[in-house]
């Protein structure tokens, strides 16, 4: 593999729809001729291995499924190896035009001292996610996902403030404590002194972890002159199994930053 390597990608695989991960895959490569992606593959089965045949794409089937960073971790630090500029953590449900990488990487070489970039994210629909936060906390996280509907109402103003919703979210905003996994840019020489994934934490929160540090130690930024597309799942709220994996993460957040932080 020779030196020239501008970005690598990372996208953790489990059980994916096929197309929805083909239009992932497929919007990284059209936008980075210079570039690496590995598929971190946590499915029991190796049933994706051959969903692209291009020779930048590097495939490893990890079945003991370690968790969402743990696994991309494994691609970071083969971009460490390769020397890549930059890495991107993709999530298997996104898409973006040609175009897309290209203003990202021009914005960062002309902003050196951003470390973590995350663009404007929208549902296919066009409507916004709002999925750049402040410091989370205890009380925000209850607010959001296990309070009822009238209790949401009541706290609707604090609920926007949290996630920005009450800001200009078509102007850049720099110095975002919490930044979406769903799409992290990373300057690699940042990501190399701020540190990778807390392997802690299975699935959830490890984001909020990751950006935080970027926060502290280097510049983050949301970016909304580059627009990506997000199908979004959203287990969290369908699921027990993943509330209580989402308990669990949230758990091991604020017993590493704080339980009793910017409750007001």
């Amino acid at each position: 593999m020779g030196n020239n390597i501008k970005v690598s990608a990372s996208i953790v695989l489990f059980k994916n729809e096929y197309n929805i991960l083909q239009n992932t895959i497929n919007s990284f490569l059209d936008n980075c001729l210079d570039s690496v992606l590995y598929l971190i593959d946590n499915s029991p089965t190796n049933d994706l291995q051959n969903i692209s045949t291009d020779p930048r794409v590097y495939y490893i089937h990890n079945p003991s499924n370690p968790g969402f960073g743990t696994s991309h971790n494994i691609a970071i630090y083969k971009s460490f190896e390769i020397n890549s500029d930059f890495h991107l953590v993709l999530n298997p449900d996104i898409y973006f035009f040609k175009g897309t990488i290209d203003k990202i990487i021009h914005f960062m070489n002309s902003n050196i001292e951003i470390g973590l970039l995350m663009p404007k994210v929208l549902y296919p629909n066009g409507t916004n996610q709002y999925l750049c936060k402040k410091k989370p906390n205890i009380f925000d996280f209850f607010l959001r996902g296990f309070s009822p509907l009238f209790i949401k109402k009541i706290f609707q103003n604090r609920m926007e403030s949290f996630q920005y919703a009450n800001h200009n979210l078509n102007s850049i905003i720099t110095g975002v404590p919490y930044l979406s996994g769903c799409f992290m840019f990373f300057r690699t020489s940042e990501l190399k002194k701020v540190g990778l994934f807390d392997t802690r934490f299975f699935m959830y929160m490890e984001d909020a972890d990751l950006s935080y540090r970027f926060f502290l130690n280097s510049k983050t930024c949301y970016y909304p002159e580059v627009v990506i597309y997000h199908y979004y799942s959203g287990l969290t709220h369908k699921n027990l199994k993943f509330k209580l994996i989402t308990i669990k993460s949230l758990i091991l957040y604020f017993n590493k930053w704080g339980w009793l932080k910017n409750l007001i």
